[in-house]
C-alpha cells in the first residue's frame, strides 16, 4: 500500500472565469477521482496536508511535511508514499525531504505544469507514474525522488528549467535517474548517497531534531555592494548562502563583508548560477573562488544556492549552530 500526501500546487487548480487566473480548488478526492486508473497500480490511502502554491512553501512547512511524511512511511503496512507539490519549489522540498528522512522506502514527489482546466492537464498521468514508482521495489534506497513527464529524477539533480513547458524538469549534470516506459519502472542510475550522520534523539524517521532557519540567500550581479551581506550579518542571520559566478566567483567589493560574515561566526557557503558544474578554487584573483575558500566559505560543490542553503539549515540544525562543524558535514556532502 502507498500513502498519497496532497499538499496543493498546480495538479490541484482550475482557472477561476472571473479571473481567468488559475487558483487552488480541487481537494484531494476530486483529484484521485481524476485518476480512475489508480487503483490498479497500487492499494493507496490519502491524506490532505493543504492545497498550498508552490511559492507559498516555507522551511518551517518543510519541516511539518517531513515530520507527517516520516510518520507514513514508519507504518510498516507503508511502502511508499507520495507527496503532491506545486512546482515552483518542488525541487527545494524535494532536497530538503531527501536530507531530513531516514527511510529507504520510495518517496515521490509530484507535480502538473498544467490546471483541470486546461486541455493538456498533466496531472493523472504525472500521478500514476508517481504511483508506479512508489511502489517500485527497485526505488527502494534511491531516496527522495521527483517524478515528472515519465521521468524520475534525485532530489539532489532535478532542475526546474522551463516556466510552463510540461518537460519543464531536468537533470542537467548527469541526467534522470530512470523513466516510466509503457507502466514499467527502468532505473538507469543510481543516486548519490545521502549523509549518514544523525541525531539519535531525533524523532522517529528524521535526521535531526530541528532546522536552523535564519539562513539567507544571496544572489551576486555584477557592480553589487555588500549591503545585502552587511544587512544579513547585522539582522542575526546564522547562515549565508552565496550564488556566485562561474566557478565560484563574485565581484571584489562583496570580499571583506564575507569574511566578516564568517569572522563573526556564520556559516558561508558558495554555490554557482550555472546550470550545471562544479565551483572550485580555481581562480586567485580579487574575488575569485580561491579567495572566498581561503576565507573560510565552503566551496558547495555542484550544489546551486537554494539547495545550499537548505542544506545549510539542517547541519546547523544538527551542530546547534556550530558554524564550523556544519562546515565539516558539507565539505563530507560533496
Amino acid at each position: 500500500m502507498i500513502g498519497i500526501l496532497f499538499t496543493g500546487g498546480t495538479i490541484s487548480m482550475r482557472v477561476d472565469p472571473a479571473t481567468g487566473s488559475a487558483v487552488p480548488a480541487l481537494s484531494a478526492e476530486d483529484i484521485v477521482a481524476q485518476v480512475p486508473g489508480l487503483p490498479n497500480v497500487a492499494a493507496f490511502e490519502i491524506e490532505e496536508f493543504g492545497r498550498l502554491p508552490g511559492p507559498h512553501v516555507t522551511p518551517e512547512l518543510m519541516w511539518r511535511l517531513a515530520r507527517r511524511a516520516a510518520a507514513w512511511l514508519e507504518r510498516p503496512d507503508v511502502d511508499g508514499l507520495i507527496i503532491t507539490h506545486g512546482t515552483d519549489t518542488i525541487e527545494e522540498t524535494a532536497f530538503m525531504l531527501d536530507l531530513l528522512l531516514l527511510t529507504d522506502k520510495p518517496v515521490v514527489l509530484v507535480g502538473a505544469m498544467r490546471t483541470v482546466s486546461d486541455p493538456s492537464w498533466d496531472g493523472p498521468a504525472n500521478l500514476i507514474a508517481a504511483a508506479r514508482v512508489a511502489a517500485a521495489p527497485s526505488a527502494r534506497g534511491c531516496g527522495v525522488v521527483v517524478v515528472m513527464d515519465d521521468h524520475i529524477f534525485p532530489a539532489r539533480d532535478v532542475r526546474k528549467t522551463h516556466t510552463e513547458s510540461s518537460g519543464s524538469f531536468a537533470a542537467p549534470e548527469f541526467g534522470p535517474l530512470g523513466t516510466i516506459d509503457g507502466g514499467e519502472v527502468i532505473f538507469r542510475r543510481r543516486p548519490m548517497p545521502r549523509p549518514s550522520w544523525h541525531d539519535a534523539d531525533a524523532e522517529p524517521g528524521l535526521r535531526v531534531r530541528r532546522l536552523e532557519t535564519r539562513v539567507e540567500l544571496v544572489q551576486a550581479f555584477t557592480g553589487m555592494s555588500d549591503r545585502p551581506l552587511r544587512h544579513a550579518i547585522a539582522d542575526g542571520a546564522r547562515g549565508l548562502a552565496m550564488v556566485a559566478f562561474g566557478r565560484g566567483n563574485v565581484p571584489p567589493g562583496i570580499v571583506p563583508a564575507l569574511r566578516d560574515a564568517v569572522a563573526a561566526g556564520l556559516l558561508v557557503t558558495v554555490s554557482s548560477r550555472s546550470m550545471a558544474g562544479r565551483v572550485s578554487a580555481r581562480y586567485g584573483y580579487d574575488g575569485g573562488g580561491q579567495q572566498l575558500r581561503d576565507a573560510g566559505a565552503v566551496l558547495s560543490g555542484d550544489l546551486p544556492g537554494a539547495q545550499a542553503r537548505l542544506l545549510q539549515m539542517v547541519t546547523l540544525g544538527f551542530t546547534s549552530g556550530d558554524a564550523a562543524a556544519a562546515a565539516e558535514l558539507i565539505r563530507a556532502f560533496q
